[in-house]
């Protein structure tokens, strides 16, 4: 793999299934032999053009080439997998022994490594012959892909969900290279990434004051690489941003001080640090308040009113000092507080919102919540890493909020009849392809990576019974990066497959291609799974995940790093690493050293798709617990894109020809007045919930 960095811009519409004639905003230049390129592209990666085919040129075959995987090191087993399949368990972990004495012991990791036990004549290939899956694309002009960006980074950033770090930076660099600069940034935390990457002080005009604690955990996770925000040590150019973006707040009547008490312990280490001086009365006043020693923060009132007025009261106050989105928040602890159905009823009445996203957040969690008998598990996403918290012993027996089983369904039925009533009618009449119920909503993908095949965490779809999954990684500036899977019962029992423990456990159902320590110029590792297979070997399993872990001491952000899979026949032909069979590709580019990619299931013979950065250090894919994501293969279960667009229309049609919009992935041919929505459209469907909603 060479050391280049893609356009950005032209990946980010690669990934939208569009390929770009010439420059971003520039007229391309026609090419009389767009036919070949045609018939390569179709040829080489199974790229079918359904529109804009005269612009074809010959570049496309370079870009695409390098968008699917071009020079790809090679594995440490080249003859993966037959050769891998042919050695001893003693065979294999003396080759892995060998190269680790090499390149750990000895630290050589000048070049890349590879088997001494292969056969010479394992590493010969046949004839690639596999048909693989067809990609629909389209071809634009310079023009018009720049006409797609805006448009489409207007919808991101009118979004009140938090962009992903792949997000961000497309955002700073089209500002950055196109002098864009938004009218609307609706999330906080993305305002935050935005003033980082630019240096933009307009940025924080997005923000109020109580946002500057946002602004100090981002920066902080940015540039030292640290969490904990007691630990400041900023320089005095830094100091300065702080200083100014606090004034702004101030100036421009921000200066939401009230709710900056809930962090007053921060707050009072951050205007020590930056030697804050106040320029006017009321930042005065709010310096002197925050270092007095009462507390004066919304939930501290809201606390105090529950111990001695009751749910009712402390709601009221909740909703007078923090609106509705906070009350909401807070539902199952002021339920837990209700002693009648009535009074639950009347807590519900206070609560008047039209935030789709919110409901939506609740209406997906009901199904799961877990009552009494059950630890419950906290997911939290902060500066675009996940992390989360299972419920100890103790901290159940502690548990303040309980709900039974019958405020939960009561609850649930009141979320869902506010939900569709928000939402019907947001679209006219719509045609729904059946297979949409496989698709999850993009409500929490900030944690997520970007790139060709990326679906919304959750999503799920069926793979070919006479095929197998080739899972890979690939990477550059780095000594070890490890991919590894991980077997999961329904129990939560779990069995290791990685570097670890791969030399006694190869077989036809799992194979794997060795652990590559490459250094500096690159490796490769691939994972072959047949599913059919694997279900008779390890029957008291069901799912597989597959994760992506950096063994040397450095983040993804740090390297580069690509992950995804390929479908392929369980014959073996052609190369390891085959572009035209190739059916996700992205970029593995989070601060921070663990990921999850993909999940199967292997009851029902589905792909999932999992794609979450977490916030914690792994060197070792196999010390984590995986069963909280037991609850991530149900995630369709209850709300999909399917049930979403059932709750937009004002009325389902069962023939295209009668739809305004038609909601489906497949390649489908429609009048110009007709909108086609895919999946892979977030934006647009993100922008469907945002209408007449408040930002969060």
């Amino acid at each position: 793999m060479k050391d280049r960095k893609p356009n950005i811009f032209k990946s980010f519409l690669f990934s939208r299934h569009i390929l770009v004639n010439g420059k971003i905003g520039k007229p391309g230049v026609l090419c009389e032999e767009y036919g070949e390129v045609l018939l390569s592209l179709a040829k080489l990666f199974n790229i079918r053009i359904t529109s804009g085919g005269r612009l074809a040129d010959p570049t496309m075959i370079r870009f695409c080439s390098e968008m699917l995987g071009e020079d790809v090191p090679k594995a440490f087993y080249q003859g993966f997998p037959q050769s891998v399949r042919k050695l001893m368990s003693e065979d294999l972990l003396f080759d892995q022994m060998l190269t680790y004495f090499v390149t750990y012991g000895l630290g050589d990791f000048s070049q890349q490594r590879h088997s001494v036990l292969e056969n010479e004549e394992d590493l010969v290939r046949s004839a690639f012959k596999e048909e693989g899956t067809i990609k629909d694309f389209e071809i634009v002009d310079g023009p018009k892909a720049l006409e797609k960006l805006a448009s489409i980074l207007d919808s991101m950033l009118a979004g009140t969900r938090p962009l992903n770090a792949s997000q961000i930076e497309l955002a700073a660099s089209f500002c950055k290279t196109f002098g864009f600069f938004p009218k609307k940034v609706a999330s906080k935390n993305t305002a935050v990434m935005l003033l980082l990457e630019t240096g933009d002080i307009r940025f924080s005009d997005f923000l109020s004051l109580s946002d500057v604690t946002k602004l100090l955990d981002a920066f902080l996770m940015k540039y030292k690489q640290e969490r904990n925000p007691k630990k400041l040590n900023l320089k005095n150019q830094e100091r300065k941003l702080f200083i100014k973006v606090i004034d702004r707040a101030f100036e421009s009547g921000k200066a939401d001080i009230e709710y900056c008490y809930e962090k007053k312990k921060i707050w009072c280490g951050l205007l020590h640090h930056i030697h804050y001086q106040p320029k006017c009365e009321k930042a005065k006043e709010f310096l002197a308040n925050i270092r007095r020693k009462e507390n004066l923060s919304a939930y501290s009132s809201f606390e105090k009113k529950l111990r001695e007025e009751g749910a009712l009261a402390a709601a009221d106050d909740l909703l007078r000092t923090k609106g509705s989105g906070a009350l909401f928040r807070q539902l199952h602890y002021l339920v837990s507080r209700c002693e009648s159905k009535e009074e639950i009823d009347a807590l519900l009445s206070r609560i008047d919102t039209n935030n789709a996203i919110i409901l939506l957040q609740l209406y997906a969690m009901y199904p799961v919540y877990k009552t009494d008998a059950f630890p419950r598990v906290f997911q939290f996403i902060k500066c675009n890493l996940q992390t989360r918290h299972t419920e100890t012993e103790e901290e159940m027996a502690r548990r303040r909020s309980r709900l039974s089983e019958e405020q939960v369904a009561y609850l649930s039925s009141v979320i869902e009849e506010k939900l569709r009533k928000i939402l019907f009618g947001r679209l006219g009449k719509v045609y729904i392809d059946p297979e949409m119920e496989r698709y999850a909503v993009p409500l929490k993908e900030s944690a997520t990576q970007g790139g060709l095949g990326v679906l919304a965490s959750g999503s799920h779809f069926p793979m070919e019974r006479a095929k197998k999954i080739r899972a890979f990684t690939y990477w550059e500036k780095v000594d070890d990066i490890d991919l590894a899977v991980i077997a999961l019962s329904e129990k939560g029992e779990q069995k290791e497959f990685s570097w670890r423990t791969m030399f006694e456990e190869q077989s036809p159902a799992i194979t794997y291609s060795g652990d590559e320590t490459s250094g500096y110029n690159g490796g490769s590792e691939y994972y072959d799974i047949d599913v059919e297979m694997m279900k008779k070997e390890y029957p008291d399993y069901r799912y597989l995940v597959f994760t992506d872990n950096v063994f040397s001491n450095l983040n993804f952000s740090q390297c580069i790093c690509k992950a995804g899979y390929m479908v392929r026949d369980k014959d073996d032909s052609g190369e390891i690493f085959e572009p035209k069979t190739v059916s996700s590709s992205f970029v593995v580019n989070c601060p921070s050293r663990f990921v999850y990619l993909f999940g199967l299931d292997m009851e029902t013979f589905e792909f999932f798709w999992l794609n979450s950065a977490q916030a914690f250090s792994v060197p070792v894919a196999g010390i984590t617990n995986m069963s909280p994501l037991l609850n991530q293969f149900k995630v369709t279960d209850t709300l999909n894109l399917k049930v979403l667009f059932e709750m937009l229309a004002e009325e389902i049609v069962e023939n295209m020809e009668e739809a305004d919009v038609v909601v489906t992935n497949r390649s489908v041919t429609v009048p110009d007045h007709v909108e086609v929505i895919r999946e892979y459209d977030f934006e647009r469907i993100l922008a469907l919930l945002e209408k007449e909603a408040k930002p969060c």
